[in-house]
């Protein structure tokens, strides 16, 4: 069974960071390109950043170029998104998902982390 299982989410003042993981399991993670995506309140998701499976090639949305890493650690089965000078605007819940950007997708939307940007 594949499990995607977002840590890391909390609520931090605009400026400040956090360190969001996904543990994966049940399939080959090194194999597979990932994403992560958020969804705010009443808004649709939005894919956030995306990795090869070697982790050598990283991309952005716009919104978050030059204040998000995302990173993997394939013998760890593990992907991190790195989150600097945080917005209210980022305000969302954070999955991980299987696929590219535009072609990401996971068995269920329910879980995630919550990220909260507010003073």
């Amino acid at each position: 069974e594949v499990q995607l299982v977002e840590s890391g989410g909390g609520l931090v003042q605009p400026g400040g960071s956090l360190r969001l993981s996904c543990a994966a399991s049940g399939f080959t993670f090194s194999n597979y390109v990932m994403s992560w995506v958020r969804q705010a309140p009443g808004k649709g998701r939005e894919w956030v950043s995306g990795i090869n499976s070697s982790g050598g090639r990283t991309s952005y949305a716009d919104s978050v170029q030059g204040r998000f890493t995302i990173s993997r650690d394939n013998a760890e089965n593990t992907l991190y998104l790195q989150m600097n000078s945080l917005k209210p605007e980022d305000t969302a819940v954070y999955y991980c998902a299987k696929g590219p950007r535009g072609n990401y997708y996971r068995a269920s939307w329910g879980q995630g982390t919550q990220v909260t940007v507010s003073s």
